[in-house]
């Protein structure tokens, strides 16, 4: 069984294996973590699956009173923390933005652990900040920075397709996006229109890109003639998302939106051939063919073996001979 967890309102999902334990949706449970259990919120119920998922962590049960008030301090604490932070980090006049907070308390040799993540154009020297911020919440201070892409996903939103972010929700690892994809899917290369709300290339044009790749290597080129229903035409866009090819007709010149399977030539040729001899096999005259064949060349094989190999060499002597002596008796005359 599985199951999926998350610790943020709408946050990324993670995957569980339920256990002896069967939480509802909107449960608290503990999670474990390199810093002790966390709680979450259930978001999927434990659910059997078709197909083996092993190597999930194990629920470490449900969250009870305790663990959910160590919890709501501990949200109080980071965002104390996160005012803090910024307000000293403009103190010390640092190019830094603050992106997250977290509090650990749980760990066997840290009594009280503040991680401070932030962005920053450049390396920035934070020694002084780091006394500063450890002498205001008395707590060991860590600061790591992070990149653009992990910055949009450690503060969430929205992209540009109008749903939250796909770092945010259920993208595990940042894979490299490159222009070409871009072409590939009849993009503009406009940075506005293929840029995220980080600022890179979109997460979706990698994930996108197989299905684009199968497409256009199945589908007609643009300006290739083909038969529709409707009509004969040529090709003058796709459209992948709906697995559909849009044919301008030679008729009456309008543009209709065909199924790929209508107008790629494999599926021509089957129909054609269905409609042509439907009630004829077409291995028929494939396994009459060897048959009316195969005695050819058994009649030759029996054939041959009746000259022996020696009377072969004697015939042929002679008969280069009579031809020498034709030549010959021509020559004198």
């Amino acid at each position: 069984m599985v199951m999926a967890v998350s610790f943020e309102r709408y946050g990324r999902l993670y995957y569980l294996d339920p256990g002896e334990f069967r939480p509802r949706v909107g449960d608290k449970v503990l999670v474990p973590t390199d810093d002790g259990p966390e709680v979450a919120e259930c978001v999927w119920a434990p659910q059997y699956v078709t197909e083996d998922v092993g190597g999930l962590p194990l629920c470490a049960g449900i969250a009870s009173a305790t663990d959910l008030d160590r919890d709501e301090q501990n949200r109080q604490r980071r965002a104390d923390a996160r005012v803090i932070a910024k307000r000293t980090i403009r103190e010390h006049d640092l190019p830094m933005k603050v992106v997250g907070i977290d509090f650990v308390d749980r760990r066997p040799d840290i009594d009280q652990l503040v991680i401070v993540y932030f962005s920053a154009p450049h390396r920035v020297d934070f020694r002084e900040l780091v006394r500063d911020l450890a002498r205001a919440l008395r707590a060991r201070i860590e600061l790591r920075q992070v990149g653009a892409r992990d910055e949009a996903r450690l503060q969430g939103g929205i992209g540009p397709c109008g749903r939250d972010l796909c770092c945010a929700t259920f993208l595990k690892d940042f894979e490299p996006v490159s222009v070409r994809m871009a072409k590939d899917q009849d993009l503009p290369l406009n940075p506005l229109k293929i840029s995220g709300a980080c600022g890179r290339l979109m997460c979706c044009l990698k994930y996108e890109h197989p299905l684009y790749q199968e497409f256009n290597a199945k589908a007609p080129a643009l300006g290739t003639a083909v038969e529709t229903p409707a009509g004969d035409g040529v090709v003058v866009g796709h459209n992948v998302p709906s697995d559909t090819v849009v044919v301008r007709l030679a008729a009456s010149g309008r543009r209709c939106a065909c199924s790929r399977a209508d107008v790629c030539s494999p599926r021509q040729q089957y129909e054609a051939s269905g409609t042509t001899t439907p009630d004829a096999a077409p291995v028929v005259p494939e396994t009459k063919a060897p048959e009316a064949k195969a005695p050819v060349p058994e009649a030759k094989a029996d054939v041959e073996p009746t000259e022996s190999r020696e009377e072969r060499r004697a015939r042929k002597p002679r008969r280069r001979r009579r031809l020498h002596h034709d030549d010959e008796g021509e020559t004198a005359q």
